[in-house]
């Protein structure tokens, strides 16, 4: 048996689906370890892809700080919480960074949360490539822990 290549087609329609399936979301991008954009849904245009990477940057290097001091394992979603929007960003096991908007006064965050998850736990039929983020003991693993 053979396995099939993944196209970009193939990753922006699983973003479309994850976008569609949860009233209020907005758009859904997959980016590099490094912060480059891979794909999105097909309401991402080039310069929120580009802007979506810098603020993804700074998230995630701000929940991996919260990682080393309060020692609870590797990371894996960072949530941001505006007055009108939420912004989920998760890490995916292959290295690569999920980043969703939801927005409206009577979206389901939890719906959007389980969708994540979801599409987190089978990444590897859109993402079949494995890509090692810069220190993979802190992003999405357990990692050691320090002693004190």
């Amino acid at each position: 048996m053979t396995s099939s290549v993944v196209t970009d087609d193939d990753l922006t329609g699983a973003l479309d689906r994850l976008v569609d399936r949860v009233h209020g979301a907005e758009f859904a991008v997959v980016l590099s370890p490094d912060g480059l954009p891979l794909g999105g849904s097909q309401q991402v245009e080039g310069e929120l892809a580009e802007q979506l990477s810098g603020v993804v940057a700074g998230l995630i290097a701000l929940g991996l700080a919260a990682t080393r001091t309060c020692e609870g394992g590797g990371l894996r979603q960072v949530v941001v919480q505006m007055a009108r929007a939420f912004l989920f960003v998760a890490t995916i096991p292959n290295g690569t960074i999920l980043t969703v908007r939801i927005a409206g006064d009577d979206v389901k965050v939890g719906d959007m949360a389980y969708e994540v998850a979801l599409f987190v736990g089978q990444a590897e039929r859109h993402l079949p490539i494995r890509l090692e983020p810069a220190s993979s003991a802190t992003i999405g693993t357990p990692g050691p822990h320090r002693q004190r």
